[in-house]
């Protein structure tokens, strides 16, 4: 299993970044994607994610501000990220979630840094 994220970077405080993470290895469209971030001193904690059928998940802390989709053809999973808060810095991951709702693989790749500038 390979996860590759990718399209992080530093931003001011109100930006946007769009986040991509393709997915191999696996049976892309069998399974609900999720991202993941891990800020400085905390815990991973899963953001949002988007199931089979496109049913979504967030966090409150980025309800109204982030957006989860997904390509199937592409197997790709996308976060379109806007409002942009310092508290959003951290390293973000994506993985496949299992049917027990943790993340379903130990490989998570190396996660793209997000930083946001007040």
């Amino acid at each position: 299993v390979q996860l590759q994220a990718s399209g992080g970077g530093l931003v001011q405080a109100g930006g946007s970044l769009r986040l991509s993470c393709r997915a191999s290895g696996i049976n892309f469209s069998l399974y609900g994607m999720g991202w993941y971030r891990q800020a400085p001193g905390n815990q991973r904690e899963l953001a949002a994610s988007i199931a089979r059928n496109g049913g979504t998940y967030y966090v409150d802390s980025v309800k109204g501000r982030f957006t989860i989709s997904r390509d199937n053809a592409r197997r790709t999973v996308y976060l379109q990220m806007n409002s942009l808060e310092p508290e959003d810095t951290a390293v973000y991951y994506c993985n496949a979630i299992s049917s027990l709702g943790s993340a379903a693989f130990d490989s998570w790749g190396q996660g793209t840094q997000v930083t946001v500038s007040s």
